[in-house]
């Protein structure tokens, strides 16, 4: 199987890695394109479009105008994202064997970026998949990488073997992926939480949710996608009943 996974708006930039392994973005030529689209934006536009307080608007106007494809002064992705999903990946504590798991069944889907291995070097940004960029390509960032992102994925398929794609991103993410283009098919656990007499999802823990399953599968090893029907971590347990071939329900009953 391969996992696709969001990338997180947040970035640890202090913690040293735990690994110096690392590899090189498949799609750094593109990112520049984008890069370059960016740089003409002052940080009240720049805020205007991404809904940026001032602050976080000069900040990202100041990371477009340093970042560069030298990547020598750059970190892993996945240890440099710090959101929700990655709390509950949590990296910097896995064996070097079990990164090596996440570095071959992980991709990490990315505005700037396009997909991501874990241990791809990226500058820090701030380019979620939704924002309304316009370039040659359109009025978006799905328009910019089109079919680009399917076919990465497909790619990584093809190496592993892999017979299901696990999607673990968010909506706004995996949006960028063309299912009927996909070499295999789509299996979307979902997180729900008992909450005012029945179940729903609750943002902050099925994002830490995904971060926790792409963790099992890397502690554990998991090759065969059914295998993560057992993921029992945190209260959650696979709901049977309400799961279909394609959507499988995880679901706690803790008040919270």
């Amino acid at each position: 199987m391969l996992i696709v996974l969001s990338p997180a708006k947040s970035l640890d930039l202090e913690t040293p890695p735990t690994t110096k392994l690392h590899t090189t973005p498949d799609f750094l030529d593109r990112s520049g394109a984008l890069i370059d689209v960016l740089r003409h934006y002052s940080p009240a536009e720049l805020a205007s479009l991404m809904h940026l307080s001032d602050t976080l608007a000069d900040l990202n106007v100041g990371r477009y105008a340093s970042w560069s494809k030298d990547t020598s002064e750059a970190r892993q992705a996945i240890m440099a994202f710090n959101g929700d999903v990655y709390a509950g990946f949590d990296a910097r504590s896995l064996k070097p064997g079990q990164l090596d798991y996440a570095q071959h069944s992980v991709r990490i889907l990315s505005g700037l970026y396009g997909v991501l291995r874990p241990l791809d070097l990226i500058h820090p940004h701030r380019l979620e998949m939704g924002t309304k960029l316009a370039t040659p390509q359109g009025k978006d960032l799905y328009a910019f990488w089109g079919e680009t992102v399917t076919g990465a994925l497909n790619e990584a398929i093809a190496a592993k073997g892999a017979k299901v794609l696990v999607n673990l991103a968010s909506q706004e993410y995996f949006k960028s992926v063309k299912p009927k283009l996909l070499s295999v098919p789509v299996v979307t656990p979902v997180f729900e939480d008992w909450k005012g007499g029945k179940y729903k999802i609750i943002s902050f823990f099925a994002k830490r949710a995904r971060g926790l399953m792409a963790r099992y599968a890397a502690v554990k090893g998991i090759v065969d996608a059914e295998k993560l029907k057992s993921f029992k971590v945190d209260g959650y347990a696979f709901d049977k009943h309400d799961s279909d071939e394609r959507t499988w329900m995880f679901r706690r009953k803790v008040e919270v």
